[in-house]
């Protein structure tokens, strides 16, 4: 038997080393969100099973396979949710926030799904999402698409490449549906087992395989770009034209279909060689037709979700010193009735300023063993209480990074000194 027990296999702890980077991504999301005049929204964990059965379809590989489904104690069937988009339209709906009304949301948090984990994809993963509720042209496909960039910039991320296509309508899509069955029919010796499943379920899904022995039956396919209606071609032309304006560049990928049943028209995915095989970071695009779906009014719909971890991954290799976590000031102490005057001086400095890191020495210790930690907390300056600085109500401040003197400070005058001296970074 171990000794310990160990995480779920795929659920992660997210280390102290690793969240500055966590806490970059989420303050630069929530910034760059609210310049949109975007508002959050937090939804639960979990959710009825229905909802995702019927928002993502019972024929997807996130339901037949990879969702997390119990039975609760009166016997309901609920789900960890696997993806943020069906819950936050249940909630809209539930609470009347698409009822004649715009709505930009964004939100953050755990998903669950229970694949095969590898670097950038495990069972417990993180994600952003937007969605945007009762705005149905393509100036605000447009808008999504180039905040995504402008967080990019933000954060400094580079390499990353915009990937874009239309699904159509409905209507279209059902006629190219059609056309798509008769044409893999005619080559089923050439498709693999999945492919076979979807074949009448799915078919669509055929065109995002990525079995490399289908590649060639796969780009001779008919293209949904043929047989688009024309509403859909002047919405994607219109999206086109504006990003050409805006200077975001893309690539039209006519294969790009989402792994969601409930997309429609514009759907979007930003993707990187940086992270092997795991490379979209993130991804989206139109559910016109999921608010009506799930019992509500008829509400154009759209959003994305970004990967937190994959994004993570990048900055960590992009990023140099994304956070300083290392204290200002570490307080030193030793001697009778320091420890108490130094955790009450220490309240005092941070009521000054409360960006001020500082850690306070627990556990005593002589002033060699405390100096030492000092200098290996990274902090850039140590305050020293000893018996005699308590009673002059003074405190020595010693310079851990620069070569300077060593200096007394009265109490009263330390909060001026330490905003003079010290580097918030």
């Amino acid at each position: 038997m171990s000794k310990y027990i160990q995480a779920v296999r795929g659920m992660n702890d997210i280390l102290p080393q690793d969240t500055p980077y966590w806490r970059l991504l989420e303050d630069t999301a929530r910034r760059v969100f609210e310049a949109y005049s975007l508002e959050e929204i937090r939804l639960p964990i979990v959710e009825k099973t229905d909802l995702f059965k019927r928002t993502i379809g019972e024929v997807t590989d996130i339901v037949e396979k990879e969702m997390y489904t119990f039975e609760d104690r009166n016997g309901d069937s609920l789900t960890l949710r696997p993806e943020g988009t069906a819950g936050c339209v249940r909630a809209c709906i539930e609470n009347g926030l698409t009822h004649h009304q715009v709505q930009r949301l964004w939100y953050k948090g755990p998903m669950f799904r229970h694949e095969r984990p590898q670097k950038g994809r495990y069972r417990q993963f993180h994600q952003i999402g937007v969605e945007y509720f009762g705005l149905a042209g393509p100036d605000v496909d447009a808008e999504l698409i180039i905040m995504t960039a402008r967080l990019w910039r933000e954060l400094g991320l580079s390499g990353l490449q915009l990937q874009i296509n239309t699904l159509g309508s409905v209507e279209a899509r059902a006629a190219y549906r059609d056309k798509l069955v008769a044409y893999m029919e005619q080559h089923l010796d050439q498709l693999d087992d999945d492919s076979k499943r979807r074949l009448h379920s799915n078919p669509l899904r055929i065109l995002d395989s990525k079995n490399p022995d289908m590649q060639s039956v796969i780009t001779a396919a008919p293209s949904l770009l043929d047989h688009l209606d024309a509403e859909s071609k002047q919405h994607f032309e219109q999206l086109c034209g504006s990003l050409d304006a805006a200077g975001i560049e893309y690539v039209v990928n006519p294969r790009l279909v989402r792994g969601l049943d409930y997309y429609n028209k514009t759907v979007f995915e930003w993707v990187t060689d940086q992270l092997g095989a795991q490379g979209t970071v993130c991804a989206g695009g139109r559910f016109d037709g999921l608010v009506a779906q799930l019992g509500g009014r008829e509400t154009p719909g759209l959003g994305f979700a970004m990967g937190i971890e994959r994004l993570v991954l990048l900055l960590q290799q992009q990023v140099d010193g994304v956070v300083d976590v290392a204290p200002h000031i570490y307080l030193i102490m030793a001697g009778d009735g320091t420890s108490q005057a130094g955790l009450l001086l220490a309240e005092r400095l941070r009521d000054i300023d409360s960006r001020w890191r500082i850690r306070s020495h627990c556990g005593g210790g002589s002033f060699k063993s405390q100096f030492k930690r000092a200098d290996k907390s990274g902090a850039q300056l140590a305050l020293i209480l000893g018996e005699d600085e308590v009673s002059r109500e003074v405190v020595a401040v010693k310079d851990l990074r620069q070569d300077k003197a060593q200096k007394n400070i009265d109490w009263n005058e330390l909060g001026a000194f330490l905003q003079s001296r010290l580097d918030l970074n």
